[in-house]
C-alpha cells in the first residue's frame, strides 16, 4: 500500500476568493474551512460534465502571507476540444477575474492565463494528442527532473504514462489528469512554493511508517516555518515540498 494523493494545495493572499475562482470556472463543489480556507471537491466533476473530468484529489486554498517569487512550479493545462471552446473558456476565466499573462511564451496556439491570485495556468488548443484522452484539467505540469518523475511514481504507486528526453509523466490508474515534470533546465528555487501536495499515509498505516519508506523512496524532511504541527512536511528529489498528513486529518 502507498500514500494517497489528498489534495493540491495553494497558499493564497485571499484564499475564499481564489476558491470561489476555481469552483465557478471548473464546476465544482465548495467547502469553506474554517480559518479563511476553502476545499474543492473531488468529487466534482469539470464543467463538461465528463466522467475523466474529476480531478481525482481535492484542491485546496489556505490564506497564507507568503509572496509570490517567480513563476510557480506547477500549473494547470486545461484541454479545449474546439477553437471555439478554447475561446469560451478563455472569456470565462477573464469573466470570473483571470487576466492574460506575458511570460514570454511568443506565439503559440495555447493561451497563458492567471487567476486572481496570480497563478499561472494554460488552456490548450484542441488536438492536443498527449491530453487526448483527459478531461477538463488535462494536466497538472510541473518543473521537474526525471528523478523526480520516477519518486512520485512510487510513491503514489501510479504508473509512468510518459518517459522519454527525460520528461516523465504519471496518472492515476482511475484516470484524472496527468501529472508531467518537464526536464532539466530547472528553475531556480526562491523560497517556499505556493503549491504543493498533501498526502495521507495508506489505510492501516501510521504516518512515521509512511515518512520512513518516502524518505527511502529519496524524499527529505524540510523546515519551512511549521512549527508544531501533526503534519510532516517533505521535499521531493528536486526540493518542491509537500506535506504528509495524519490518518485523522486527511
Amino acid at each position: 500500500m502507498t500514500a494517497q494523493l489528498v489534495a493540491l494545495t495553494f497558499d493564497a493572499h485571499d484564499a475564499r476568493r481564489l476558491g470561489r475562482f476555481w469552483a465557478a470556472f471548473l464546476g465544482r463543489d465548495a467547502v469553506e474551512e474554517p480559518g479563511g480556507g476553502v476545499t474543492l471537491l473531488s468529487n466534482g466533476w469539470g464543467r463538461r460534465g465528463d466522467p475523466g473530468d474529476g480531478a481525482g484529489f481535492h484542491l485546496r486554498f489556505v490564506p497564507s502571507a507568503e509572496p509570490k517569487r517567480g513563476p510557480n512550479q506547477m500549473h494547470f493545462d486545461l484541454t479545449s476540444r474546439s477553437p471555439q471552446e478554447q475561446r469560451d473558456l478563455v472569456a470565462r476565466a477573464l469573466e470570473l477575474g483571470g487576466r492574460h499573462l506575458d511570460i514570454g511564451q511568443g506565439q503559440v496556439e495555447h493561451v497563458v492565463l492567471a487567476d486572481p491570485d496570480g497563478n499561472e495556468f494554460d488552456v490548450i488548443e484542441p488536438g492536443n494528442n498527449f491530453l487526448s484522452e483527459c478531461g477538463l484539467i488535462g494536466a497538472l505540469a510541473g518543473d521537474g527532473s526525471q528523478a523526480t518523475g520516477y519518486f512520485w511514481s512510487r510513491a503514489l504507486d501510479w504508473p509512468l504514462v510518459w518517459d522519454q528526453d527525460q520528461e516523465t509523466a504519471i496518472r492515476s490508474p482511475q484516470g484524472g489528469p496527468k501529472i508531467t515534470w518537464g526536464g532539466p533546465p530547472l528553475q531556480a528555487k526562491a523560497g517556499k512554493e505556493r503549491l504543493h501536495f498533501d498526502l495521507a499515509p495508506p489505510p492501516g498505516e501510521d504516518q512515521q511508517a509512511e515518512v520512513e519508506r518516502l524518505i527511502g523512496l529519496g524524499a527529505t524532511r524540510v523546515d519551512v516555518g511549521q512549527r508544531d504541527v501533526d503534519w510532516v512536511v517533505l521535499a521531493d528529489p528536486d526540493g518542491h515540498e509537500f506535506c504528509l498528513l495524519t490518518p485523522r486529518s486527511a
